[in-house]
């Protein structure tokens, strides 16, 4: 699978798409694909403040349970509550299912997230393929 232009990534496997200063925020599908099948998704609430490099939840898989680590600082303005009945969704499509938006408070954040082309070479690197 391609990674979209658009999108920027973290060394953690988050991705993040920013529009007019809201940043969607999701995993990559080299994440889903080690952490296998999705059961559950842990997503802040709505109007919490999220810090870049932090915690903000986590997801769990039949395998282990994973950390999530915000690619930007900001305010939690919405989660995606489909998540809740259908955590699968990050599994089957993971550049278009998204974990939670935030309005960015520190746009300039994102300049320091790998582009498609330098998170592909840091999975192959990180993977040895």
């Amino acid at each position: 699978m391609s990674y979209p232009d658009t999108y920027r990534y973290t060394r953690e496997h988050e991705w993040i798409h920013v529009e007019n200063g809201v940043g969607t925020v999701g995993i990559t599908d080299h994440a889903q694909s080690t952490l296998g099948d999705i059961v559950f998704v842990e997503a802040p609430k709505v109007g919490a403040s999220v810090e870049k490099s932090k915690v903000f939840g986590s997801v769990e898989s039949v395998k282990a349970v994973s950390d999530l680590y915000a690619p930007a600082s900001g305010e939690v303005t919405s989660v995606n509550d489909e998540l809740a009945t259908a955590p699968e969704s990050l599994n089957t499509d993971p550049h278009g299912a998204w974990i939670m938006r935030i309005q960015l408070s520190s746009p300039a954040e994102i300049d320091g997230l790998l582009s498609a082309a330098d998170y592909e070479k840091f999975v192959s690197e990180e993977t040895g393929h």
